[in-house]
Protein backbone atom coordinates (compact mmCIF):
# COMPACT_ATOMS: atom_id res chain seq x y z
CA UNK A 1 0.00 0.00 0.00
CA UNK A 2 1.67 3.28 -0.45
CA UNK A 3 1.26 6.53 1.83
CA UNK A 4 -1.69 7.90 -0.34
CA UNK A 5 -3.53 4.61 0.50
CA UNK A 6 -4.56 4.16 -3.23
CA UNK A 7 -4.18 1.12 -4.20
CA UNK A 8 -0.52 0.26 -5.97
CA UNK A 9 -0.50 0.70 -9.94
CA UNK A 10 0.10 -2.63 -11.91
CA UNK A 11 3.53 -2.67 -14.23
CA UNK A 12 2.89 -5.84 -15.89
CA UNK A 13 2.82 -5.72 -19.56
CA UNK A 14 -0.36 -6.34 -22.18
CA UNK A 15 -0.64 -9.39 -24.23
CA UNK A 16 0.63 -8.69 -27.70
CA UNK A 17 -2.71 -8.86 -29.52
CA UNK A 18 -2.12 -9.32 -33.65
CA UNK A 19 -4.28 -7.46 -36.25
CA UNK A 20 -6.83 -9.00 -37.46
CA UNK A 21 -7.43 -8.12 -41.04
CA UNK A 22 -11.31 -7.73 -42.17
CA UNK A 23 -12.59 -11.42 -43.02
CA UNK A 24 -9.96 -13.28 -41.65
CA UNK A 25 -11.02 -15.25 -38.30
CA UNK A 26 -8.57 -14.28 -34.75
CA UNK A 27 -5.46 -16.21 -34.33
CA UNK A 28 -6.20 -17.57 -37.91
CA UNK A 29 -2.89 -18.58 -39.46
CA UNK A 30 -2.12 -16.88 -42.88
CA UNK A 31 -1.57 -18.91 -45.65
CA UNK A 32 1.88 -18.59 -47.32
CA UNK A 33 1.95 -17.40 -51.02
CA UNK A 34 3.33 -19.40 -53.15
CA UNK A 35 6.39 -19.64 -54.97
CA UNK A 36 7.14 -17.45 -57.91
CA UNK A 37 8.71 -19.94 -59.63
CA UNK A 38 5.69 -22.26 -59.53
CA UNK A 39 3.19 -19.25 -60.31
CA UNK A 40 5.26 -18.52 -63.93
CA UNK A 41 5.05 -22.49 -64.50
CA UNK A 42 1.64 -22.73 -63.40
CA UNK A 43 0.39 -19.73 -65.61
CA UNK A 44 2.09 -21.04 -68.39
CA UNK A 45 0.64 -24.65 -67.99
CA UNK A 46 -2.47 -23.41 -67.85
CA UNK A 47 -2.19 -21.11 -70.85
CA UNK A 48 -3.70 -22.00 -74.90
CA UNK A 49 -0.62 -22.22 -76.62
CA UNK A 50 0.67 -25.20 -74.24
CA UNK A 51 -3.29 -26.76 -74.87
CA UNK A 52 -2.77 -26.80 -78.03
CA UNK A 53 0.65 -28.16 -78.29
CA UNK A 54 -1.02 -31.41 -75.72
CA UNK A 55 -3.74 -31.45 -78.63
CA UNK A 56 -1.40 -32.27 -81.75
CA UNK A 57 0.38 -34.80 -78.93
CA UNK A 58 -3.16 -36.20 -78.33
CA UNK A 59 -3.96 -36.37 -81.54
CA UNK A 60 -0.55 -38.39 -82.47
CA UNK A 61 -1.22 -40.85 -79.84
CA UNK A 62 -5.02 -41.59 -81.36
CA UNK A 63 -3.51 -41.92 -85.40
CA UNK A 64 -0.51 -44.02 -83.76
CA UNK A 65 -2.85 -46.26 -82.17
CA UNK A 66 -5.04 -46.54 -85.78
CA UNK A 67 -1.82 -47.32 -87.53
CA UNK A 68 -0.40 -49.78 -85.31
CA UNK A 69 -4.27 -51.27 -85.08
CA UNK A 70 -4.36 -51.21 -89.07
CA UNK A 71 -0.54 -52.78 -89.33
CA UNK A 72 -0.92 -56.20 -91.08
CA UNK A 73 2.06 -57.17 -89.50
CA UNK A 74 1.01 -56.39 -86.07
CA UNK A 75 -2.00 -57.94 -86.42
CA UNK A 76 -0.19 -60.84 -87.16
CA UNK A 77 2.49 -61.12 -84.26
CA UNK A 78 -1.02 -60.05 -82.17
CA UNK A 79 -2.07 -63.55 -83.04
CA UNK A 80 0.32 -65.37 -80.78
CA UNK A 81 0.65 -62.58 -78.50
CA UNK A 82 1.06 -64.87 -75.24
CA UNK A 83 3.37 -67.10 -76.51
CA UNK A 84 5.88 -64.18 -77.70
CA UNK A 85 4.62 -60.91 -76.62
CA UNK A 86 8.00 -59.11 -77.77
CA UNK A 87 7.08 -59.59 -81.42
CA UNK A 88 3.91 -57.56 -81.22
CA UNK A 89 5.16 -54.49 -79.47
CA UNK A 90 7.89 -54.89 -81.75
CA UNK A 91 5.71 -54.13 -84.66
CA UNK A 92 3.92 -52.03 -83.10
CA UNK A 93 7.31 -50.15 -83.23
CA UNK A 94 8.20 -50.46 -86.66
CA UNK A 95 4.94 -49.42 -87.49
CA UNK A 96 4.58 -46.57 -86.10
CA UNK A 97 7.76 -45.23 -85.63
CA UNK A 98 8.33 -45.84 -89.22
CA UNK A 99 5.36 -44.06 -90.33
CA UNK A 100 6.25 -40.58 -88.57
CA UNK A 101 9.93 -40.53 -89.66
CA UNK A 102 8.42 -41.12 -93.40
CA UNK A 103 5.81 -38.11 -92.52
CA UNK A 104 8.92 -36.04 -90.76
CA UNK A 105 11.17 -37.26 -94.67
CA UNK A 106 7.48 -36.08 -96.43
CA UNK A 107 7.40 -32.95 -94.85
CA UNK A 108 10.52 -31.44 -93.47
CA UNK A 109 14.05 -33.21 -94.14
CA UNK A 110 14.13 -35.99 -96.14
CA UNK A 111 18.31 -36.97 -95.00
CA UNK A 112 18.21 -40.42 -97.22
CA UNK A 113 18.64 -37.99 -100.32
CA UNK A 114 22.17 -37.62 -101.82
CA UNK A 115 22.23 -33.99 -101.88
CA UNK A 116 21.19 -30.89 -99.55
CA UNK A 117 18.78 -28.98 -102.26
CA UNK A 118 16.83 -32.67 -102.55
CA UNK A 119 16.88 -32.85 -98.74
CA UNK A 120 15.29 -29.67 -98.36
CA UNK A 121 12.45 -29.93 -100.98
CA UNK A 122 10.33 -31.90 -98.76
CA UNK A 123 9.97 -28.36 -96.96
CA UNK A 124 9.48 -26.50 -99.65
CA UNK A 125 6.48 -28.69 -100.39
CA UNK A 126 4.73 -28.03 -97.11
CA UNK A 127 5.02 -24.35 -97.59
CA UNK A 128 3.63 -24.49 -100.97
CA UNK A 129 0.77 -26.74 -98.94
CA UNK A 130 0.29 -24.32 -96.34
CA UNK A 131 0.30 -21.03 -98.53
CA UNK A 132 -3.41 -21.08 -99.72
CA UNK A 133 -4.48 -22.68 -96.17
CA UNK A 134 -2.52 -19.53 -94.13
CA UNK A 135 -4.99 -17.23 -96.32
CA UNK A 136 -7.84 -18.80 -96.26
CA UNK A 137 -7.33 -19.43 -92.92
CA UNK A 138 -6.93 -15.90 -91.48
CA UNK A 139 -10.50 -15.10 -93.58
CA UNK A 140 -11.92 -16.98 -91.13
CA UNK A 141 -10.23 -16.50 -88.52
CA UNK A 142 -11.01 -12.43 -88.41
CA UNK A 143 -14.67 -13.29 -88.90
CA UNK A 144 -14.24 -15.42 -86.06
CA UNK A 145 -12.78 -12.58 -84.20
CA UNK A 146 -15.79 -10.80 -84.96
CA UNK A 147 -18.32 -13.09 -83.64
CA UNK A 148 -19.31 -14.32 -87.06
CA UNK A 149 -19.02 -17.86 -88.43
CA UNK A 150 -17.34 -17.55 -92.11
CA UNK A 151 -18.29 -21.35 -93.75
CA UNK A 152 -18.23 -19.80 -97.20
CA UNK A 153 -14.42 -20.34 -97.81
CA UNK A 154 -15.56 -22.74 -100.57
CA UNK A 155 -17.63 -20.33 -102.75
CA UNK A 156 -15.45 -17.80 -101.76
CA UNK A 157 -12.31 -19.72 -103.15
CA UNK A 158 -14.12 -20.36 -106.26
CA UNK A 159 -15.42 -17.08 -107.02
CA UNK A 160 -11.72 -15.68 -105.89
CA UNK A 161 -10.01 -18.07 -108.50
CA UNK A 162 -12.35 -17.71 -111.49
CA UNK A 163 -11.47 -13.87 -111.29
CA UNK A 164 -7.99 -14.43 -111.00
CA UNK A 165 -8.13 -16.84 -114.10
CA UNK A 166 -9.92 -14.61 -115.78
CA UNK A 167 -7.89 -11.56 -115.60
CA UNK A 168 -4.80 -14.07 -115.86
CA UNK A 169 -5.84 -15.28 -119.41
CA UNK A 170 -7.91 -12.59 -120.95
CA UNK A 171 -5.37 -9.39 -120.21
CA UNK A 172 -1.70 -9.61 -121.61
CA UNK A 173 0.39 -7.62 -119.09
CA UNK A 174 3.93 -7.38 -118.45
CA UNK A 175 5.38 -10.18 -115.86
CA UNK A 176 4.81 -8.39 -112.84
CA UNK A 177 1.88 -6.30 -113.07
CA UNK A 178 0.24 -9.05 -114.24
CA UNK A 179 -0.05 -11.43 -111.49
CA UNK A 180 -0.38 -8.67 -109.15
CA UNK A 181 -3.96 -7.66 -111.22
CA UNK A 182 -5.05 -11.05 -111.29
CA UNK A 183 -4.01 -11.49 -107.64
CA UNK A 184 -6.32 -7.92 -106.83
CA UNK A 185 -8.98 -9.55 -109.32
CA UNK A 186 -9.04 -12.30 -106.62
CA UNK A 187 -9.36 -10.55 -103.51
CA UNK A 188 -11.98 -8.50 -104.97
CA UNK A 189 -14.12 -11.22 -106.12
CA UNK A 190 -13.46 -13.32 -102.53
CA UNK A 191 -14.34 -9.51 -100.82
CA UNK A 192 -17.23 -9.53 -102.87
CA UNK A 193 -18.90 -12.54 -102.00
CA UNK A 194 -17.92 -12.39 -98.43
CA UNK A 195 -19.15 -8.92 -98.36
CA UNK A 196 -22.44 -10.17 -99.80
CA UNK A 197 -22.60 -12.26 -96.03
CA UNK A 198 -22.14 -9.65 -93.94
CA UNK A 199 -24.74 -7.09 -95.64
CA UNK A 200 -27.56 -9.50 -95.28
CA UNK A 201 -26.37 -10.07 -91.73
CA UNK A 202 -26.37 -6.23 -91.48
CA UNK A 203 -29.23 -5.28 -93.00
CA UNK A 204 -31.61 -8.16 -92.85
CA UNK A 205 -30.42 -10.33 -89.40
CA UNK A 206 -29.63 -13.32 -91.54
CA UNK A 207 -27.19 -15.99 -90.06
CA UNK A 208 -23.94 -15.88 -91.55
CA UNK A 209 -23.69 -19.79 -91.25
CA UNK A 210 -26.82 -20.20 -93.68
CA UNK A 211 -25.87 -17.75 -96.00
CA UNK A 212 -22.70 -18.88 -96.32
CA UNK A 213 -23.28 -22.38 -96.80
CA UNK A 214 -26.05 -21.38 -99.16
CA UNK A 215 -23.42 -18.95 -101.12
CA UNK A 216 -21.22 -21.99 -101.58
CA UNK A 217 -23.76 -24.19 -103.75
CA UNK A 218 -24.04 -20.79 -105.57
CA UNK A 219 -20.47 -20.59 -106.05
CA UNK A 220 -19.99 -23.42 -106.83
CA UNK A 221 -22.82 -24.26 -109.89
CA UNK A 222 -21.91 -20.66 -110.93
CA UNK A 223 -18.27 -21.52 -111.60
CA UNK A 224 -19.41 -24.77 -113.03
CA UNK A 225 -21.67 -23.10 -115.49
CA UNK A 226 -19.17 -20.63 -116.40
CA UNK A 227 -16.77 -23.49 -116.93
CA UNK A 228 -19.09 -25.14 -119.59
CA UNK A 229 -20.37 -22.18 -121.46
CA UNK A 230 -18.03 -20.51 -124.37
CA UNK A 231 -17.14 -17.00 -123.77
CA UNK A 232 -17.48 -16.86 -119.91
CA UNK A 233 -14.89 -19.65 -117.97
CA UNK A 234 -14.50 -22.45 -121.00
CA UNK A 235 -11.38 -23.00 -122.99
CA UNK A 236 -11.86 -22.29 -126.72
CA UNK A 237 -12.49 -25.16 -128.70
CA UNK A 238 -12.78 -27.08 -125.38
CA UNK A 239 -15.43 -29.32 -124.75
CA UNK A 240 -14.37 -30.66 -120.96
CA UNK A 241 -15.47 -27.73 -118.37
CA UNK A 242 -11.83 -26.31 -117.82
CA UNK A 243 -10.59 -23.10 -117.96
CA UNK A 244 -8.11 -21.78 -120.61
CA UNK A 245 -4.67 -21.96 -119.51
CA UNK A 246 -2.68 -18.92 -118.07
CA UNK A 247 -0.68 -16.60 -119.96
CA UNK A 248 2.84 -17.22 -118.57
CA UNK A 249 3.13 -13.66 -117.34
CA UNK A 250 0.09 -14.05 -115.10
CA UNK A 251 1.37 -16.46 -112.85
CA UNK A 252 3.50 -16.55 -109.47
CA UNK A 253 7.29 -16.85 -109.69
CA UNK A 254 8.50 -19.55 -107.91
CA UNK A 255 11.46 -20.30 -105.95
CA UNK A 256 13.00 -22.20 -108.78
CA UNK A 257 12.90 -19.48 -110.97
CA UNK A 258 14.29 -17.14 -108.64
CA UNK A 259 17.20 -19.70 -107.81
CA UNK A 260 17.87 -20.10 -111.31
CA UNK A 261 17.74 -16.58 -112.53
CA UNK A 262 20.96 -16.21 -109.67
CA UNK A 263 22.67 -18.58 -111.53
CA UNK A 264 22.45 -20.99 -108.95
CA UNK A 265 21.65 -25.01 -109.54
CA UNK A 266 18.02 -26.32 -110.81
CA UNK A 267 15.76 -27.43 -108.05
CA UNK A 268 11.91 -28.93 -108.31
CA UNK A 269 10.95 -26.62 -105.30
CA UNK A 270 7.19 -25.45 -105.96
CA UNK A 271 6.61 -22.83 -102.96
CA UNK A 272 5.96 -19.69 -105.09
CA UNK A 273 5.45 -15.59 -104.48
CA UNK A 274 1.93 -16.62 -103.08
CA UNK A 275 3.71 -17.56 -99.77
CA UNK A 276 5.35 -14.15 -99.72
CA UNK A 277 1.52 -13.00 -99.52
CA UNK A 278 0.48 -15.35 -97.02
CA UNK A 279 3.23 -13.50 -94.80
CA UNK A 280 2.46 -10.05 -95.84
CA UNK A 281 -1.31 -10.87 -95.03
CA UNK A 282 -0.10 -12.61 -91.78
CA UNK A 283 1.48 -9.27 -90.43
CA UNK A 284 -2.28 -7.27 -92.04
CA UNK A 285 -4.30 -9.03 -89.79
CA UNK A 286 -1.74 -8.80 -86.88
CA UNK A 287 -1.96 -4.86 -87.25
CA UNK A 288 -5.09 -4.78 -87.97
CA UNK A 289 -5.88 -6.34 -84.77
CA UNK A 290 -3.09 -4.83 -82.57
CA UNK A 291 -2.51 -1.89 -83.82
CA UNK A 292 -5.48 -0.20 -85.49
CA UNK A 293 -8.72 1.70 -83.68
CA UNK A 294 -10.57 -0.60 -87.06
CA UNK A 295 -9.48 -3.71 -85.12
CA UNK A 296 -10.21 -2.62 -81.72
CA UNK A 297 -14.04 -1.85 -82.95
CA UNK A 298 -13.70 -5.57 -84.37
CA UNK A 299 -12.52 -6.80 -80.82
CA UNK A 300 -15.43 -5.09 -79.63
CA UNK A 301 -18.02 -6.65 -81.48
CA UNK A 302 -16.86 -9.53 -81.38
CA UNK A 303 -16.73 -10.03 -77.35
CA UNK A 304 -20.31 -8.18 -77.00
CA UNK A 305 -22.39 -6.50 -79.93
CA UNK A 306 -24.75 -4.86 -77.52
CA UNK A 307 -22.06 -2.75 -75.07
CA UNK A 308 -20.18 -2.06 -78.64
CA UNK A 309 -23.18 -0.81 -79.62
CA UNK A 310 -24.28 1.16 -76.54
CA UNK A 311 -20.72 2.34 -76.94
CA UNK A 312 -21.07 4.16 -80.44
CA UNK A 313 -19.82 1.56 -82.72
CA UNK A 314 -22.01 1.06 -85.98
CA UNK A 315 -21.96 -2.89 -85.49
CA UNK A 316 -23.70 -3.25 -88.82
CA UNK A 317 -21.17 -0.97 -90.65
CA UNK A 318 -18.58 -3.58 -88.79
CA UNK A 319 -20.22 -6.98 -89.89
CA UNK A 320 -20.27 -5.65 -93.39
CA UNK A 321 -16.23 -4.56 -93.50
CA UNK A 322 -15.04 -7.53 -91.08
CA UNK A 323 -16.71 -9.97 -94.19
CA UNK A 324 -15.53 -7.91 -96.83
CA UNK A 325 -11.58 -8.63 -95.45
CA UNK A 326 -12.41 -11.80 -94.55
CA UNK A 327 -13.43 -12.73 -98.22
CA UNK A 328 -10.79 -11.01 -99.54
CA UNK A 329 -8.33 -12.76 -97.20
CA UNK A 330 -9.92 -15.95 -98.51
CA UNK A 331 -9.97 -15.00 -102.28
CA UNK A 332 -6.37 -14.60 -101.93
CA UNK A 333 -5.92 -18.72 -101.33
CA UNK A 334 -8.14 -18.60 -104.81
CA UNK A 335 -5.37 -16.88 -106.13
CA UNK A 336 -2.83 -19.18 -105.07
CA UNK A 337 -4.16 -22.15 -106.79
CA UNK A 338 -4.96 -20.65 -109.78
CA UNK A 339 -1.55 -18.87 -110.40
CA UNK A 340 0.35 -20.70 -108.29
CA UNK A 341 0.59 -24.01 -109.41
CA UNK A 342 1.01 -24.42 -112.79
CA UNK A 343 -0.34 -22.58 -116.31
CA UNK A 344 -2.88 -25.42 -116.89
CA UNK A 345 -6.25 -24.29 -116.49
CA UNK A 346 -8.64 -25.19 -113.44
CA UNK A 347 -12.29 -27.07 -112.89
CA UNK A 348 -14.99 -26.59 -110.38
CA UNK A 349 -12.90 -28.43 -107.94
CA UNK A 350 -9.78 -25.59 -107.54
CA UNK A 351 -11.04 -24.92 -103.97
CA UNK A 352 -9.97 -28.58 -103.02
CA UNK A 353 -11.39 -28.18 -100.01
CA UNK A 354 -9.22 -25.88 -98.48
CA UNK A 355 -12.16 -23.81 -97.80
CA UNK A 356 -13.52 -26.35 -94.74
CA UNK A 357 -9.77 -26.78 -93.71
CA UNK A 358 -8.93 -23.25 -93.18
CA UNK A 359 -11.90 -23.45 -90.33
CA UNK A 360 -9.32 -26.15 -88.70
CA UNK A 361 -6.79 -24.38 -89.55
CA UNK A 362 -8.30 -21.00 -87.54
CA UNK A 363 -9.53 -22.90 -84.82
CA UNK A 364 -6.28 -23.96 -84.17
CA UNK A 365 -4.50 -21.35 -84.39
CA UNK A 366 -7.19 -19.73 -81.70
CA UNK A 367 -8.19 -16.80 -84.38
CA UNK A 368 -4.88 -15.30 -83.75
CA UNK A 369 -2.97 -14.40 -87.37
CA UNK A 370 0.64 -15.90 -85.61
CA UNK A 371 -1.71 -19.04 -84.36
CA UNK A 372 -3.08 -19.22 -88.01
CA UNK A 373 0.62 -19.09 -89.60
CA UNK A 374 2.12 -21.84 -87.94
CA UNK A 375 -1.35 -24.10 -87.85
CA UNK A 376 -1.39 -23.39 -91.26
CA UNK A 377 2.25 -24.56 -91.49
CA UNK A 378 1.66 -28.15 -89.65
CA UNK A 379 -1.68 -28.61 -91.75
CA UNK A 380 0.69 -28.06 -94.52
CA UNK A 381 3.38 -30.52 -93.42
CA UNK A 382 0.92 -32.95 -92.99
CA UNK A 383 -0.42 -33.08 -96.50
CA UNK A 384 3.08 -33.22 -97.70
CA UNK A 385 4.40 -35.89 -95.55
CA UNK A 386 0.94 -37.88 -96.01
CA UNK A 387 1.63 -39.20 -99.64
CA UNK A 388 5.29 -40.23 -98.60
CA UNK A 389 3.83 -41.93 -95.55
CA UNK A 390 1.36 -43.50 -97.94
CA UNK A 391 4.06 -44.46 -100.68
CA UNK A 392 6.53 -45.91 -98.30
CA UNK A 393 4.75 -47.51 -95.59
CA UNK A 394 1.66 -48.40 -97.57
CA UNK A 395 -0.17 -46.28 -94.43
CA UNK A 396 -4.23 -44.73 -96.19
CA UNK A 397 -3.62 -40.96 -96.45
CA UNK A 398 -6.65 -40.72 -94.71
CA UNK A 399 -5.10 -41.14 -91.31
CA UNK A 400 -3.66 -37.20 -92.01
CA UNK A 401 -7.46 -36.45 -92.23
CA UNK A 402 -7.89 -38.23 -88.99
CA UNK A 403 -5.20 -36.31 -87.27
CA UNK A 404 -6.55 -32.86 -88.26
CA UNK A 405 -9.50 -33.92 -87.12
CA UNK A 406 -8.89 -35.06 -83.47
CA UNK A 407 -6.80 -32.16 -83.47
CA UNK A 408 -9.87 -30.15 -83.45
CA UNK A 409 -12.10 -32.37 -81.32
CA UNK A 410 -9.36 -31.92 -78.70
CA UNK A 411 -9.32 -27.68 -79.50
CA UNK A 412 -12.82 -27.44 -78.98
CA UNK A 413 -12.48 -29.72 -75.67
CA UNK A 414 -9.59 -27.95 -73.38
CA UNK A 415 -11.43 -29.53 -70.14
CA UNK A 416 -10.77 -33.07 -71.53
CA UNK A 417 -6.83 -32.01 -72.27
CA UNK A 418 -6.39 -30.75 -69.13
CA UNK A 419 -8.26 -33.20 -67.50
CA UNK A 420 -5.41 -36.24 -69.11
CA UNK A 421 -2.56 -33.79 -68.60
CA UNK A 422 -4.00 -33.35 -64.95
CA UNK A 423 -3.69 -29.30 -65.81
CA UNK A 424 -4.32 -26.65 -63.90
CA UNK A 425 -7.46 -24.79 -64.78
CA UNK A 426 -6.80 -21.11 -65.19
CA UNK A 427 -7.43 -18.52 -62.81
CA UNK A 428 -7.07 -21.44 -60.55
CA UNK A 429 -5.40 -21.29 -56.97
CA UNK A 430 -2.71 -23.71 -56.18
CA UNK A 431 -4.00 -27.30 -54.41
CA UNK A 432 -3.07 -26.70 -50.67
CA UNK A 433 -0.56 -29.61 -49.70
CA UNK A 434 -1.92 -32.21 -47.72
CA UNK A 435 -2.01 -32.50 -43.94
CA UNK A 436 -0.41 -35.76 -43.01
CA UNK A 437 -2.96 -38.04 -41.45
CA UNK A 438 -2.46 -38.46 -37.44
CA UNK A 439 -1.15 -41.99 -36.46
CA UNK A 440 -3.57 -44.62 -34.29
CA UNK A 441 -1.23 -43.83 -31.48
CA UNK A 442 -1.64 -40.02 -31.71
CA UNK A 443 -5.23 -40.83 -32.30
CA UNK A 444 -5.46 -42.74 -29.04
CA UNK A 445 -3.79 -40.15 -27.31
CA UNK A 446 -5.91 -37.33 -27.77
Amino acid sequence: MSSTGGAEPIHSESPHVDTVEPGQQPNAKKEPDAPLGSTVIREIMSGSAVLTVLAIVLALVVAAVLIAATDSNVQAASAYFFARPGDTFLAIWNSVSGAYVSLFQGSIFNFARPTFVAQIKPLMDTLSFATPLIAAGLGVALAFRVGMFNIGGRGQILIGAAAAGWVAWSFPMPPVIAFLVATVAAIAGGALWGGLVGLLKARTGAHEVIVTIMLNYVAFYLVSYGLRTQGLLQAHGSNNPTSPADLPNATFPTLTQLITALGGPPTAFTVNFGFILSIAATVAVWYLFSRSSTGFRFRAVGENPNAARTAGIDVKWVYILAMLMAGGLVGLAGADQVLGSTTTGFNSGVDAGIGFSAITVALLGRSRPWGVFFSGLLFGALQAGGYTMQALQQIPIDIVDVIQSVIVLFIAAPPLVRAVFRLPRPGSAPRKARKPRATIAEGAAK
